[in-house]
């Protein structure tokens, strides 16, 4: 392990904050929304931004897979189909623009989006206003910025998560319908890493063995938080957190 932490050029602190940010995913793909900001700027921290989408893309493929034979009941189809094809779109054009646009620049942008939608949704809640997610548009925008962000900055969290928070879906549903679609979406964006920004290696590999682990108890923390939290309140925390990791990305 000291071998692999030298190429890196990690030290333990820099391990650690890597192990927090995959404990971190764990509880995410639990059912607890909206973390994706505060994983994404600790690996960023560790490794830097590009090189960290590749060590988190096994990462996030393994923490899909437990939420998908957890979750996999409750998965509403329907919606997910409505959601998956511009997001498909979406993964191809971030792959281009992940070469010619500026990381922060990107970042800063996405984070003015999610406030902005945290914002609509809220304004939509307190109006009883439900109209707009109804509309093609609504599912494909968010597919769309979905797609472009998990592919550049792993940030869809934020995206699918307001979208499926606008069709009003209940705790599990939401959770199962996410599990199923960030599982697919994944999986199809891992060619990309591999083959043509080559961000995961023997060597990332090796590093996601070390930090798996931290998914599992993770994932278990966070079917305990998830069952003893109501619709109402789940709601409610996943739009705090959402907004909350916009701000840490646009300050960050």
């Amino acid at each position: 392990m000291i071998a692999l932490l030298d190429y890196f050029e990690m030290s333990y602190l820099d391990l650690g904050l890597a192990l927090t940010a995959t404990l971190l995913l764990g509880v995410g793909k639990s059912g607890i929304k909206g973390l994706g900001a505060v994983i994404v700027t600790l690996m960023a921290i560790v490794f830097g931004g590009k090189a960290s989408t590749g060590i988190l893309m096994p990462l996030m493929i393994t923490a899909d897979i437990f939420a998908v034979i957890y979750y996999h009941r409750h998965t509403q189809w329907y919606f997910l189909k409505k959601l998956l094809p511009m997001m498909v779109v979406g993964v191809v054009l971030g792959v281009w623009l992940g070469n010619d646009i500026s990381e922060a620049l990107f970042k800063q942008i996405m984070a003015v989006f999610i406030l902005l939608t945290v914002l609509i949704m809220i304004w939509m809640d307190r109006t009883k206003t439900f109209g707009i997610p109804k509309h093609w548009s609504f599912s494909s925008f968010m597919g769309l910025l979905s797609g472009v962000t998990s592919m550049i900055g792993n940030l869809a969290g934020a995206f699918a998560s307001i979208y499926l928070l606008a069709i009003r879906l209940p705790k599990n549903e939401f959770i199962g319908t996410a599990a199923w679609l960030f599982f697919i979406i994944n999986v199809f964006k891992l060619p990309f890493h591999l083959f043509v920004w080559k961000t995961i290696t023997t060597e990332t590999l090796q590093l996601n063995l070390i930090l798996a682990p931290a998914i599992v108890v993770g994932f278990l923390l966070g079917i305990k938080l998830v069952q003893i939290i109501n619709n109402d309140l789940y709601r409610k925390l996943v739009l705090l957190v959402t907004a909350a990791g916009a701000l840490i990305i646009l300050f960050s």
